[in-house]
């Protein structure tokens, strides 16, 4: 069976047009990238679960708060490099980076080790507009930058 996974994409008004809200993984490996390697908040759906509370869930785990209030706008869904289906959706909100506070995981580190480590699922958060999302984005999840930008366009009063 394929993992499914859902997310949430905060979004926020900036100077040149939106600003979205990336997440960078933590732990050891991705320790030294950058570009193509940040994402949405978002997590596993297990069975019997909504993707919509999977997405809010999630949100909150790696960031260490709520997801802002506010009216959710469906994104779809996008379909990552190893056939993971990604569900998403945008809010609009505001959110200090400074304050993020992820759930850890524990790894074997370094490998062969014996040694388990713990790290932060989430080890840095940041805004970026349009431009410098799609570079810092992962590839399969460029396309949610585009739906937003339609919805947007679509309608003014979800521009938050």
């Amino acid at each position: 069976m394929t993992a499914r996974s859902a997310g949430l994409l905060c979004y926020r008004s900036g100077r040149a047009g939106p600003e979205v809200l990336l997440v960078h993984p933590g732990g050891p490996y991705w320790a030294r990238r950058d570009a193509g390697v940040w994402s949405i908040p978002k997590g596993e759906v297990e069975p019997g679960e909504e993707p919509v509370d999977v997405a809010a869930r999630e949100f909150a785990e790696e960031l260490g708060q709520p997801p802002p209030p506010g009216r959710w706008l469906e994104l779809g869904h996008v379909v990552q490099r190893a056939g993971k289906r990604v569900d998403a959706w945008a809010v609009a909100g505001d959110l200090d980076v400074t304050t993020v506070r992820s759930n850890r995981f524990e790894v074997e580190w370094p490998p062969r080790s014996g040694r388990r480590q713990s790290f932060p699922e989430v080890d840095r958060a940041g805004w970026f507009d349009g431009p410098e999302a799609r570079v810092k984005l992962l590839a399969a999840q460029r396309p949610l930058l585009e739906r937003l930008a339609v919805l947007l366009a679509e309608d003014p009063s979800a521009r938050g």
